[in-house]
């Protein structure tokens, strides 16, 4: 991973993960991954369910596609329909030697069918970008891959904030990003533009977007969110954010607020380290809650957590990520949120600090993550969860509960189908005009 320096003139060059500056850098391969195998990884069984469990939703017997689906499912297909991953590659068909190395088969769609995940995420340094029409071709051969091997549909994503944060800058309008939105204290530029990102986005055949940013940056050291935010004000910040979602889910795209709960009064990167944030509850309900409450509001798909410590919300140590506390406990319970929570990529050194790549995936379930996000080591997260699941420690109903708000997420946003695209849409003079008037 590079070396994150302080101050915004770096921030540029160190674009590279799920969530912005610090993993964009490819990280180094990991060992040659085999197919998921049920053998039984070293757990450790000091996390226990969460007891609130029961407040989630439950796979009822019902007509939904999505209860249908799950129904048909088997145990390690529910499990794998949990992690949303990085393929290598232009094309679907085409080999790579970086999926040969990390999962054992060479081209993207292999991968998908080996591994039957849940989702993948776009990335230009993982050589996924370089054309509209090659991207439309290479969601296209994802999702037939997906349909071939499985029983649930790919859900594609990508990480297009607009500004600093833009996967897909080669190929889609310019559109300034969230600080330059926030300037103009006009909450319907924000929802145009999301509203124009996501149907470019839809084009492409992708369906959800790692956005908006929903950080009120009010550390002016904070060398990770900086002018990704909409600004500095929780108020202000809120009605960008939900603006954002509105113009998302007028594409038919779905939207993830992050980084829960809160990122923007810290000084460090959680991609290079494990930041720690101070504030009470009194504080974060005042400073930090307000937008990711409006996002809710606004009906956001899925909210992203944050690879930090806040002792005071949680005096465990655990980052967000791991926390029961903060994301069943505040998310789930205090805000109400009742759609799908996405870990932020689970490669940054912000969460691997204390706990073993394999554990910390099943500590993510347990807190209340659905999405797990980017892990180093697939085959290895992956037997860890299906352990945790066949030993107990994580309950098959628990699983269920997290399956069946990826599956409802996909049905609502069309990802079981058709999805056409229509690259040559792309740029059109609408959305120009747009870009043009937010400047």
């Amino acid at each position: 991973m590079p070396r994150i320096r302080h101050g915004l003139g770096m921030i540029a060059a160190l674009l590279v993960t799920g969530c912005g500056p610090g993993i964009g850098a490819s990280p180094a391969p990991s060992p040659r991954a085999s197919a998921p195998v049920s053998a039984k990884p070293s757990v450790t069984p000091s996390v226990t369910q969460s007891a609130s469990a029961s407040a989630e939703p439950s796979a009822r017997p019902s007509g939904s596609l999505a209860e249908r689906t799950l129904a048909e499912m088997s145990l390690r297909d529910k499990v794998a329909q949990l992690f949303t991953i990085v393929v290598w590659g232009q094309k679907a068909g085409a080999a790579s030697k970086e999926n040969q190395a990390r999962y054992g088969v060479a081209t993207p769609a292999q991968v998908v069918e080996k591994f039957r995940p849940g989702g993948v995420i776009l990335f230009d340094w993982a050589g996924n970008v370089s054309g509209a029409s090659q991207v439309a071709a290479l969601t296209t051969g994802l999702r037939e891959a997906a349909a071939r091997s499985g029983k649930a549909p790919l859900m594609i994503g990508v990480d297009q904030e607009n500004g600093l944060v833009s996967r897909l800058k080669s190929v889609v309008t310019t559109f300034p990003g969230a600080s330059d939105i926030g300037k103009t204290r006009k909450p319907a530029n924000a929802r145009d533009v999301a509203r124009a990102t996501g149907e470019e986005l839809r084009d492409l055949g992708i369906s959800l977007d790692f956005a908006p940013v929903a950080d009120v940056n009010v550390n002016p050291r904070n060398p990770v969110i900086g002018p990704r935010a909409y600004g500095s004000d929780p108020g202000k910040v809120a009605a960008m954010v939900g603006a954002a979602v509105d113009g998302f889910h007028a594409a038919g795209v779905a939207s993830v607020a992050k980084h829960f709960p809160g990122h923007g009064d810290t000084s460090v990167d959680s991609h290079t380290g494990l930041p720690v944030i101070m504030h009470s509850k009194t504080e974060w309900r005042k400073l930090d809650a307000p937008p990711f409450r409006e996002a809710i509001a606004h009906g956001v798909d899925a909210i992203m957590s944050a690879h930090l410590v806040m002792p005071k919300l949680d005096p465990s140590g655990d980052p967000a990520t791991l926390s029961p506390r903060i994301l069943t406990g505040l998310l789930r319970e205090e805000l109400g949120f009742d759609g799908v929570i996405s870990t932020d990529a689970l490669d940054m050194a912000g969460v691997r600090k204390k706990y073993g790549d394999a554990e910390v995936a099943v500590r993510a379930v347990l807190a209340g993550a659905d999405i797990l996000l980017m892990p180093p080591n697939l085959p290895k997260a992956y037997d860890a969860v299906l352990a945790a699941v066949k030993s107990g420690r994580i309950s098959e109903r628990r699983l269920d509960q997290s399956v069946l708000r990826i599956l409802r997420l996909k049905e609502k946003r069309g990802v079981f189908g058709p999805i056409r695209t229509d690259p040559g849409a792309l740029r059109s003079e609408a959305h120009l005009k747009i870009a043009k008037r937010v400047r």
